[in-house]
This record gives structure tokens, C-alpha cells and sequence, in this order.
């Protein structure tokens, strides 16, 4: 699965491109992302481990896919993640629109400083 991960981070599509140059760097509320990050049995495009969020770009092919994609949310979730769905077509479209859902999400999962 590392291979794989690795071979996906080289040859990423246009909406994962656009998300990451906005993620990457601590951008988004100082947090790090990775991308295209093995948990288990799966790759997920983007994760925070703090506060435990994933996040994954859905292209046409995903319509079609939407039990296999519900399985793997469950399992995500099993283990203590928020998993946020987006189409790429939105991420392309509306950047900000989705990096303010996804900052929403964050701040109602992180842990307030003392």
C-alpha cells in the first residue's frame, strides 16, 4: 500500500492539486495535512491527524461507487476519523467554499488551547 500511496502522490488530479496548494504548509489554522496516507486498507487524499480528519475528493467514478465508498467511511469513522466527502468539481469551482466547510469542521473537533 506505501508504494501505491507514494506513486499517488506523483500523479495527483487537478481538484487535489488546488486543495493541497491550500493545505500544504500549515495553511489552513496551522495544521498539517498529508495526502494520499495509508490507514489500514485505504489511501485517503488528505489527512489531519489533530483533530483526526479526513478528507476525500469524489470524482465522476465515485457515483457509482457509493456503497464501497460508505464502507469505507464506516471504517474510517470505526476508528475515530471525520471523514468529509467534496466533488472535485466543487473543489475546482469553489476553493473557498470548501476550505471554510472543512475549517468549520476543525475547529467543532480540536481541543481548545489552555
Amino acid at each position: 500500500m506505501k508504494h501505491l500511496a507514494r506513486a499517488l502522490r506523483k500523479h495527483f488530479t487537478d481538484a487535489e492539486k488546488v486543495l493541497w496548494d491550500r493545505l500544504r504548509n500549515r495553511q489552513l489554522e496551522g495544521r498539517k495535512f498529508r495526502r494520499q496516507q495509508v490507514i489500514g486498507n485505504y489511501i485517503v487524499d488528505f489527512l489531519c491527524l489533530e483533530p483526526k480528519l479526513v478528507i476525500e475528493l469524489d470524482g465522476g467514478q465515485h457515483a457509482e461507487r457509493t456503497e464501497q465508498d460508505a464502507q469505507r467511511t464506516l471504517y474510517l469513522q470505526r476508528l475515530g476519523y471525520c471523514v468529509l466527502r467534496f466533488w472535485n468539481h466543487d473543489v475546482l469551482r469553489d476553493p473557498d467554499t470548501v476550505l471554510e466547510a472543512i475549517r468549520t469542521v476543525m475547529m467543532s473537533r480540536s481541543i481548545p488551547s489552555p
